[in-house]
């Protein structure tokens, strides 16, 4: 049996998509459908539903891919080790949320360095783009804000992120005590600093916390969190802040919270990678490291 029609295959039955495949694969879409409908010819048997929306596998189906997967990724996993073995080193390929990844992730993995992995980190503001592109391959590991659908990617909660509302201690001392009895009405007279023009921080925490949108434009838009905290412990207006990123300033007194609510906004972080590649060793290693080391997230 064709080796490229059982990976055409198994691509097919994790994305659940012809389409999908194809663009994974870098093939045409007949292209796949040809190849599936041999190896259906070949076997006798049909191995997918057509739908409205993709293919659903068959019993048939099922159990091929169940049979067969497992062994293609070892043979993935023979190809990379013998592009390694002359240096020794895996080399991990990891992308995530800059901010993120860089004061979190890429610091927990370190350790994993004197044990032969090499790290390559790619950045992506927004979750699909992420996705995409661990899906397509270019990524062996994915740390997201959404989790994916689909059997192509498997996911794992990783931790939640608190959001917090900070200034500058001078617009908190003007504000004083008003935010207590009027809350967003008395914060919608500062400007905002943000990450993106639509206000995406600002927007979530006033619609969990206030159950209203904000009233207000961007003062300064700057897309790096770190930016963000920087420019708002200057003065330059409100933010919202995952709490992992501005609690060195709140000790320091740099920014200060201006709103404690009873529940305060969260947002959860997963850990994505491609279904069946956690059987690859140095994928496995820092997806157990990353599980563990949140914890103390």
């Amino acid at each position: 049996m064709d080796l490229a029609l059982l990976r055409t295959f198994v691509t097919v039955h994790r994305a659940g998509s012809f389409t999908r495949a194809a663009a994974l694969l870098g093939l045409s879409q007949p292209a796949v459908t040809g190849q599936i409908r041999t190896l259906e010819r070949q076997l006798g048997r049909p191995l997918f539903l057509r739908r409205a929306r993709g293919v659903t596998p068959t019993t048939i189906g099922d159990e091929l891919a169940h049979r067969a997967a497992p062994h293609l990724d070892a043979l993935v996993e023979i190809t990379e080790t013998g592009l390694d073995e002359e240096s020794g080193v895996r080399t991990l390929h990891l992308a995530g949320p800059p901010e993120f990844t860089s004061v979190r992730v890429l610091p927990a993995l370190t350790p994993l360095i004197g044990q032969g992995l090499a790290l390559r980190a790619s950045f992506f503001a927004n979750a699909e783009e992420t996705l995409d592109g661990l899906a397509a391959g270019h990524h062996d590991l994915a740390i997201a804000t959404a989790r994916p659908r689909g059997g192509l990617l498997t996911a794992a909660p990783l931790c939640d992120e608190e959001h917090v509302l900070v200034a500058s201690p001078r617009w908190a001392a003007r504000l004083g005590h008003d935010v207590l009895r009027e809350g967003h009405v008395v914060l919608e007279q500062l400007p905002v600093v943000e990450v993106h023009e639509s206000l995406p921080l600002v927007s979530r925490y006033w619609a969990s916390v206030f159950d209203s949108r904000p009233a207000a434009a961007g003062a300064v838009i700057a897309p790096d969190l770190r930016a963000v905290l920087e420019s708002a412990a200057a003065g330059a207006g409100l933010a919202v802040l995952p709490r992992y990123l501005c609690e060195s300033a709140l000790e320091r007194g740099e920014v200060v919270a201006l709103y404690d609510p009873p529940v305060p906004p969260l947002r959860t972080y997963f850990l994505v990678v491609r279904t069946g590649t956690l059987a690859l060793p140095h994928i496995a290693r820092a997806h157990e490291w990353l599980l563990r080391a949140s914890v103390d997230w």
